[in-house]
């Protein structure tokens, strides 16, 4: 296992489309080993494949407090939305950044699991909010997006003066 390097907005890779996982191998089974291992060290809750510039559609998600409930989402499709709520949103590609989305309020995905078997999942609240958040990110959209041009400039302005300071 390896942590991977996650890639930070306004990378233009974040704005790739993921394409289909095919089959459900082994090295997707690597692949989500190391995406968790990834996500746990950030620390985070969620992590796209796309995020660490693999562009296949593999979602892994933890919102225990525990960190011990990996929920692994390959190829991912939201069959059902309802409601509308406005959550605040942070992303691990958009470090120190957060701000309001609108998402549905519950949603049913259907997924395939680590062993290629398809599964339904009903999911409300954070974990709902995060497995859209991560599938924007398989759409090759990030969270900032959905905020007006000038809230993504002063973003953007932010970002790159955190970035000179670092350096």
């Amino acid at each position: 296992m390896a942590i991977l390097k996650i890639l930070q907005y306004p990378d233009e890779r974040l704005h790739t489309v993921a394409a289909p996982v095919a089959q459900v191998t082994d090295k997707i089974r690597l692949l989500i080993k190391d995406l968790a291992e990834t996500m746990y060290a950030a620390p985070g809750i969620g992590l796209a494949a796309t995020q660490v510039d693999v562009h296949e559609r593999v979602i892994v998600i933890d919102t225990s407090e525990t960190h011990d409930q990996l929920l692994v989402l390959i190829n991912p499709e939201i069959i059902a939305s309802n409601g509308l709520s406005d959550y605040e949103e942070g992303c691990l590609s958009v470090p120190g950044i957060y701000g309001k989305v609108q998402r549905a309020e519950s949603i049913a995905v259907r997924a395939l699991n680590t062993e290629g078997e398809s599964f339904v999942l009903n999911a409300d609240g954070l974990l709902a909010v995060c497995i859209q958040h991560e599938m924007d990110h398989l759409a090759g959209k990030v969270f900032v997006e959905y905020w007006s041009r000038l809230k993504q400039a002063r973003t953007l302005a932010r970002l790159k003066k955190k970035q000179r300071s670092a350096m």
